[in-house]
């Protein structure tokens, strides 16, 4: 009799989960779903979190989603800490980074708001990615703008002559930038700034080249960048200094000549202001090449001195930028372009200074030699 009692319960409890599980909306069904659910919608919960803070740390760093990821797995999804941590792993793999070579990047100009003052920097990076990337070509702007600040008390010192100076970029390492960018603000060094778009990128960031350039009161300074992505950037530029000796001549007739001859100095790529400026060693150099190839010639050697001499005609035109002719009107030279100019305005008209900067140019043969790379510039 017991016994058949024990039977009946066993049954009874076989046939309580035998319909809970045929029959799902039954008690012992709907709790056992519950628990599930509770349990799924916990998990969805929590994945839904993270996903949002690695959006949230991706969009305040820039860092890579997978370093976003670690970053916060290892400070147990607390936002701040993993910021931190970014910021630390950043600076070291910038830091080891800072050898690898950057050759792409953008030139960044900045302009005094009396327009007779400008400053020009180079800033590279490794990949052209990275230099059409905001904060990139934030921070070249800023740089600029910091460079315009610089004083012209070495001017003399680095011997590029009147109205125009390199300035070393270690000179301007400890300088405080002011950044405004949504992902990276506030005042800093110019050091810290490059460093830290440096660990945001994940490349080699540097800051390779400086160049300011003023003008008189009788004088216009103008400028053009090619290739520009915005206001201010672009991988060539030309700047130059127009001077007349009238101060009340029309100074726009200079600044619209100005703007063009900037755009000269970028297409023709003049290495010298003159004749009597091209330097003794590249004149010298040039003239045993061109005897050299007139020699194949088997001509008298009369002749192959006439040659070289008419050679070297063609390179003061392509060199000198008085001799080079000019690119929207290649009837005349620039020679010839100041003279019609000196004679609109009524008082001599002279280009007092120029320079042409392009990004990226002797960074191969620098890494081969120590020597200075060629830069177009007056003297």
């Amino acid at each position: 009799m017991a016994f058949s009692a024990v039977t009946k319960r066993s049954r009874s409890i076989g046939a309580i989960f035998f319909n809970a599980r045929l029959f799902p909306n039954s008690t012992c069904g709907s709790r056992s779903r519950r628990f599930t659910t509770e349990t799924s919608s916990s998990s969805s919960s929590s994945a839904s979190n993270q996903t949002n803070l690695i959006k949230q740390l991706r969009e305040r760093t820039s860092a890579p989603i997978k370093d976003v990821k670690a970053a916060l797995m290892e400070s147990n999804w607390d936002i701040e800490a993993a910021q931190t941590e970014l910021r630390k792993r950043g600076k070291v793999l910038a830091s080891k980074k800072s050898a690898r070579t950057a050759t792409e990047g953008f030139l960044a100009l900045a302009l005094s708001h009396t327009r007779n003052r400008a400053a020009l920097i180079e800033l590279n990076c490794e990949t052209d990615f990275v230099a059409r990337n905001d904060i990139f070509q934030h921070l070249a702007l800023s740089l600029a703008k910091q460079a315009l600040l610089v004083e012209s008390g070495t001017q003399a010192q680095l011997g590029f002559g009147a109205g125009g100076f390199h300035v070393g970029p270690e000179n301007l390492e400890e300088l405080k930038v002011n950044l405004e960018h949504p992902k990276i603000s506030g005042e800093t060094t110019v050091h810290n700034a490059i460093t830290e778009v440096a660990a945001m990128m994940g490349e080699n960031v540097k800051l390779r080249r400086v160049f300011v350039m003023s003008t008189s009161s009788n004088g216009v300074l103008s400028t053009y960048l090619h290739t520009s992505p915005q206001p201010g950037l672009g991988r060539i530029a030309g700047i130059l200094t127009l001077e007349v000796e009238d101060g009340n001549s029309q100074l726009d007739a200079l600044q619209r000549l100005g703007s063009e001859l900037a755009m000269h100095i970028v297409a023709a790529k003049p290495l010298f202001l003159t004749k009597e400026l091209v330097s003794s060693d590249a004149l010298e150099s040039e003239r045993e090449i061109l005897k050299s190839q007139a020699e194949t010639s088997g001509k008298p050697q009369m002749a192959i001195e006439k040659m070289v001499e008419g050679r070297l005609r063609k390179y003061f035109e392509d060199v000198v930028l008085m001799e080079q002719k000019f690119v929207m009107n290649d009837t005349i030279n620039v020679k010839m372009l100041l003279n019609n100019l000196s004679k609109e305005v009524g008082s001599p008209v002279k280009i007092g200074n120029f320079f042409r900067m392009e990004v990226g140019e002797g960074i191969q043969r620098l890494e081969e030699s120590t020597a200075a790379e060629p830069v177009a510039q007056a003297v």
